[in-house]
């Protein structure tokens, strides 16, 4: 498993974010009973960086909290059977590791919603990365039970972590 995290900006957390996304993304993986080894990179940016991530990428001239990149199509979410036809596309060539994708992180919006939902960065920004390599791993929350599944998905991942509300 192989994480890159790339920081466009100043802010920084008082925490170690590759370690929080690699224990967050070895979790999410066994959860799904990923088979492969595999890599994500995540961006860390700021609220006008990733606006125009969202406007150049997405069409959305918006600020959000987080942006997910999957690099595969799941036909079911969390089903990995199928990964080894798109090999040429799916696979680092040098690594051999499944690229899930890429997550852009708003750093400004981390540090804002802790403190309006009242816990820590630290949960804050893991709860962001749990969703986003649940994207990643073809699950989205567009009708109510996909959003009951990914959300439950994501607490158990984290709880199973000891990264609670408290935290």
């Amino acid at each position: 498993m192989t994480s890159f995290v790339e920081n466009e900006t100043t802010q920084t957390f008082s925490f170690d974010i590759k370690e929080i996304l690699d224990r967050i993304m070895e979790e999410v993986l066994d959860t799904e009973n990923c088979p492969y080894e595999a890599s994500v990179s995540l961006l860390l940016t700021d609220g006008a960086g990733i606006r125009e991530y969202n406007k150049n990428y997405r069409d959305t001239d918006a600020e959000t909290d987080v942006l997910s990149f999957p690099n595969l199509e799941f036909e079911t979410p969390g089903d990995f059977s199928n990964v080894e036809e798109c090999a040429a596309d799916c696979f680092d060539p040098d690594s051999g590791e499944l690229v899930l994708g890429d997550i852009i992180l708003n750093v400004s919006r981390v540090k804002e919603q802790a403190i309006e939902y009242g816990h820590s960065e630290l949960r804050e920004a893991a709860f962001l990365i749990a969703h986003s390599l649940f994207h990643l791993c073809g699950y989205d929350h567009m009708e109510a039970g996909e959003a009951a599944v990914m959300e439950a998905k994501q607490e158990a991942v984290l709880w199973r972590l000891s990264i609670t509300r408290e935290r």
